[in-house]
């Protein structure tokens, strides 16, 4: 009986090996869609439409980038969790999904469990930027202008979880400083404020403020990274100006709704990567000022997971919970 029970087990295992080989061979068989959680136009819905182009070519597919922005990414999150787990649907998740997983009771989308990765993109440093009004130049002086001027010190955030949200905290609690936060509802939806002057600092990606730093439309005050970034060289960092644990890293990856197939998860990564290896593509990745990515699934899996722990960290400090 037992011996009987063994070959049903193993014939079961057989099949399922066989489906999920199958299922990595034909795929894809119909076009795939990468729901973008930014709004048309951002850095992020840039360099998605430039990753679609080349991986529909590879695949032999067409690749249609559907933006679904709001909820700090939590929509487009909803959605591409809900999708038939077949490797078709593709969210390009960033660290504001991570981060929602902490504040929110939701379980529909958590990264790592309702949406699995495939590979990392991006990663690149957050740089503090201001409107010029503040007459500020480096962080030093802008501490001094956020003490003497409270009334009108003020931080864009992404909302609540948000990436910008804690990284403005935590410079509050390292400086002692009250600058208030103005959460916004999409990423990039803070610009016009921040450029007329209705809102002070802010938080973004070299790619984003970089021309409007180099054209004095703001002043970058820091990166909050472990080293300048290449696009704003003469910027220095915020633990170069004594402002240590000031680290905000802004990444982004494809992830596929859990139960996808490890087959043709596999097969996005190596396609991905391959695309990623490119001089043009490297050199288009480099001109918007981004940092590739690329590695396996479950080495995105862990580094999402510390960067968890690290940020639980400030969120527990600052009673954001």
């Amino acid at each position: 009986m037992k011996r009987h029970v063994n070959l049903i087990l193993a014939a079961l295992m057989s099949w399922a090996l066989c489906a999920s080989l199958a299922w990595g061979q034909g795929f894809p068989n119909k076009a795939l869609k990468i729901i973008e959680p930014a709004g048309p136009g951002s850095a992020v819905d840039v360099f998605a439409r430039k990753l679609a182009t080349p991986l529909a070519e590879r695949l032999g597919q067409a690749v249609l980038v559907d933006n679904k922005p709001g909820g700090n990414s939590a929509i487009g999150a909803r959605e591409a969790a809900r999708a038939p787990a077949d490797g078709h649907t593709l969210f390009h998740a960033n660290i504001n999904n991570s981060l929602n997983d902490l504040l929110l009771n939701d379980p529909c989308c958590k990264l790592n469990e309702a949406l699995v990765p495939v590979t990392m993109l991006t990663s690149s440093p957050l740089v503090m930027v201001v409107n010029p009004s503040l007459g500020v130049k480096n962080l030093a002086e802008y501490q001094a202008w956020a003490k003497a001027n409270p009334e009108k010190a003020t931080f864009a955030s992404g909302g609540s979880g948000s990436i910008t949200q804690l990284i403005g905290t935590k410079i509050n609690m390292i400086a002692g400083l009250k600058v208030m936060e103005v959460p916004y509802k999409a990423i990039g939806a803070e610009m016009p404020d921040l450029l007329a002057g209705h809102v002070s600092t802010a938080y973004l990606a070299s790619v984003v403020v970089a021309q409007l730093v180099k054209s004095g439309k703001l002043v970058a005050l820091g990166v909050a990274g472990t080293r300048r970034v290449p696009i704003l060289s003469e910027v220095p960092t915020l633990a170069e100006q004594g402002m240590g644990g000031a680290i905000a890293m802004g990444w982004n990856g494809l992830f596929v709704p859990a139960g996808t197939p490890k087959p043709v998860i596999q097969k996005l990564q190596t396609e991905v990567a391959a695309i990623m290896s490119t001089p043009s593509f490297v050199q288009d990745a480099k001109e918007l000022g981004y940092e590739l990515g690329g590695g396996q699934a479950d080495e995105f899996a862990a580094y999402i997971k510390s960067e968890l722990d690290r940020w639980g960290q400030v969120i527990r400090d600052a009673k954001l919970k």
